[in-house]
């Protein structure tokens, strides 16, 4: 049987005061969030330990925190997996994106200012440029920092670690989406939340979030297109499979 392929986490640097756990756990929440870690790759600790140059104890303790956020599974022979995905469990992870996501931006939408309105415009023409070059890193990075910062406008919010839970565990499927964006991505649904936000219109907004999320990942939830990914990131990874 052909070997896995090395991993390829994503390199952040350790902030000042941040221990060797928070950092090491922040590290491989990245990568799951951003589709780092591929769906049927199998992982040992042993070699999460090793690509992040760190004892086994960090890894562990990681692999902890984000197994109790649903974003990994500790298997009984000590080997790590992205959770088993089907074509019903994906849509309902998209379908309560939509109602958490649709609800956090029309809670957000009385506080939003002109200075936040330039700030999700600075984030939106990032996306576009990201998208432009290709970067899906940065495609992912910026269109979940669009969203965020939207909901956290609203001073009172509560569900912002709700909707980055969901995030997580749809993470690992992000490069599947991305990869096939442009078929089903036409409209840019990011200018009309911003149209709505700027009119004060809850319904306009509502639309524009969530044909957001149903234009950009839930169309690929088939399991026909499920299954070959996982099978490619299994023996190629995606970065072969799908492009980086």
């Amino acid at each position: 049987m052909k070997p896995p392929p090395p991993l390829d986490l994503p390199q952040i640097d350790r902030q000042p005061r941040e221990t060797v756990n928070q950092w090491v756990y922040r590290r491989l929440r990245l990568a799951v969030m951003i589709g780092r870690i591929p769906p049927g790759r199998p992982l040992t600790i042993r070699d999460l330990a090793l690509a992040l140059e760190v004892s086994t104890m960090p890894v562990r303790e990681a692999l902890r925190r984000l197994a109790s956020e649903r974003a990994l599974e500790v298997r009984d022979n000590r080997r790590i997996e992205v959770p088993v995905m089907t074509a019903l469990k994906f849509r309902e992870l998209c379908e309560a994106r939509i109602a958490l996501e649709c609800h956090a931006a029309e809670r957000a939408l009385p506080f939003i200012t002109a200075d936040r309105l330039a700030l999700l415009a600075g984030l939106d023409a990032q996306i576009d440029a990201a998208q432009a070059a290709g970067d899906r890193d940065a495609l992912t990075l910026h269109n979940q920092a669009f969203h965020r910062a939207l909901y956290e406008t609203n001073p009172h919010q509560v569900v912002l670690p709700l909707i980055e839970s969901v995030w997580l565990q749809l993470g690992p499927f992000t490069r599947l989406a991305l990869a096939r964006l442009d078929e089903f991505y036409h409209v840019d649904r990011h200018s009309e939340a911003l149209a709505a936000l700027r009119s004060g219109n809850p319904l306009a907004l509502r639309v524009a979030i969530e044909a957001d999320i149903r234009d950009g990942i839930l169309q690929v939830g088939t399991t026909e297109l499920l299954n070959a990914y996982i099978a490619a990131g299994a023996t190629l990874g995606t970065e072969t499979a799908f492009g980086r």
